[in-house]
């Protein structure tokens, strides 16, 4: 009996002595994630994904093939965010392939891929994609500018819905986002020539209801995205001529598809301010201001207003940076930028206040080479 006792006694201390080690282990994995980026090429669309480690470091692993092909280009050829996306639950990657007219999905096994699925964008130039449960939409900015939508199953499979491609405003109307509401209730898309806001309501078969078109507050709209609390973030590149005159506007979205003005172009003190990301906890959102290569910060009020964080420029990035796509992680710890100009990604740190600290950046792309859409968890 004692041998027994001493030998349980043993086993416990051993399994006991264990546990942190495996809980360490554990914990570093899930606070580990993956950043992705879109080459965008003519030839061949690729997916670059890095090992991101839990201090958001970044390591190449692998280069995956879309199966289309993207617009190739410069400097942001597809002018717009979304391009490339991961699903609520991080189950899916979807990019779009503009030059093949094309979607891509891909499985995600943290920075591994598998391409599932790649059907028809439903027009011509896809441009930016939005996801809510088991709905897809997409944007296409070439012909008769529309959004279309799709159903997204378990596997990963896109199947598009019968009848549910909706026109913008105008043709070539210039698509530069489309974004869902947090409660799928309403969907949103930018279009940079006309400087107008389209919401289309979202009936319960998934397909769109009559468009109502918004006047942008402010010259220049890029990019729409939501905070959690149904805050409607326009990102504004400001009027033409204009010297670091990006902002940022909040809007409220009305039972009839009408916008409501919360705070109204907000100075960036950047300019082409086109791209933004918001933390997983609605507190702050970030500007990616390409033209002066840096970053905005704002804190986003309960009721939608913006307010400046200090200083507003929170990270400077190297001279020439021309930071495009940027994304959070899922823990809200970083953020990171696509640095075409430099063929690099920045990787900066998340404070509880908002702050920014620079954490060095990751290089290996090809500086100026039409590379668009970032993705982070």
């Amino acid at each position: 009996m004692f041998r027994t006792s001493r030998m349980l006694f043993i086993v416990m201390l051993v399994i006991t002595v264990g546990l942190p080690l495996r809980s360490n282990a554990q914990d570093n994995a899930r606070r580990a994630g993956a950043v992705f980026v879109m080459t965008n090429g003519a030839d061949k669309n690729e997916i670059i994904a890095y090992k991101r480690a839990a201090d958001g470091s970044l390591t190449e692993a692998h280069r995956f093939a879309t199966g289309g092909r993207g617009s190739g280009g410069t400097t942001d050829p597809l002018g717009s965010q979304g391009s490339l996306i991961l699903t609520q639950d991080r189950s899916f990657l979807l990019a779009v392939n503009a030059g093949s007219g094309e979607i891509s999905v891909f499985r995600v096994h943290g920075a591994m891929l598998a391409l599932i699925d790649k059907v028809p964008c439903g027009g011509s130039e896809p441009v930016s994609l939005a996801q809510h449960n088991s709905l897809v939409y997409v944007t296409n900015a070439g012909g008769n500018s529309n959004v279309v939508g799709f159903h997204l199953d378990a596997n990963g499979k896109l199947t598009m819905l019968t009848d549910s491609i909706s026109f913008l405003s105008t043709s070539n109307s210039g698509p530069g986002s489309v974004s869902f509401s947090p409660n799928g209730q309403f969907l949103l898309v930018t279009e940079k020539v006309t400087n107008n806001i389209d919401v289309f309501p979202v009936q319960a078969n998934g397909k769109l209801g009559a468009i109502v078109v918004n006047p942008s507050v402010g010259p220049g709209a890029f990019a729409v995205l939501f905070a959690p609390n149904g805050t409607a973030l326009v990102s504004e590149t400001g009027p033409t001529g204009g010297h670091d005159a990006g902002a940022i506007s909040s809007y409220v979205v009305e039972s009839d598809g009408k916008l409501s003005v919360i705070s109204a172009s907000v100075p960036t003190m950047g300019a082409a301010t086109c791209w933004q990301a918001v933390t997983p906890d609605g507190k702050f959102v970030y500007t990616a201001n390409s033209g002066t290569s840096n970053i905005s910060g704002f804190s986003v009020g309960s009721n939608g207003a913006l307010t400046a964080l200090a200083g507003t420029i929170l990270a400077t990035l190297p001279d020439g940076s021309t930071d495009l796509d940027s994304a959070i992680t899922a823990d809200g710890k970083f953020l990171y930028t696509l640095d075409s100009g430099t063929g690099k990604v920045s990787i900066l740190s998340i404070d509880g206040n908002g702050d920014l600290e620079s954490r060095g950046e990751v290089g290996g792309l090809k500086p100026s080479a039409g590379f668009n859409g970032l993705a982070a968890f």
